[in-house]
């Protein structure tokens, strides 16, 4: 916890029940208490808040792209492509 041992938290307690006193001491903790459970519902709530947000803006798989096609040759086809390359050769 934060690096504190078991010494050290038994001192800070003994100098803050010296300072403050026995019946402050109570109800000082009982607010801290409170505080931390209070901060802890509210960062509870803030990231629940973002879970649930990144699950929304998740990018939805996307399906898989076909392939693209190639045109199929026909007899025509390639009888039209070659007399088109063909004046070009002469020239």
């Amino acid at each position: 916890m934060f690096g504190i041992g078991t010494a050290e938290l038994i001192v800070i307690l003994v100098v803050a029940l010296i300072i403050i006193g026995p019946k402050k001491l109570h109800d000082i903790a009982k607010a801290m208490g409170r505080a931390l459970g209070e901060f802890r519902r509210a960062t509870d709530e803030i990231r629940e808040n973002f879970d649930l947000a990144s699950i929304d803006h998740k990018p939805q798989a996307k399906p898989a792209a076909p392939e693209p096609s190639t045109p199929e040759k026909t007899p025509e086809s390639s009888t039209v492509n070659k007399q088109k390359q063909a004046p070009h050769a002469e020239q």
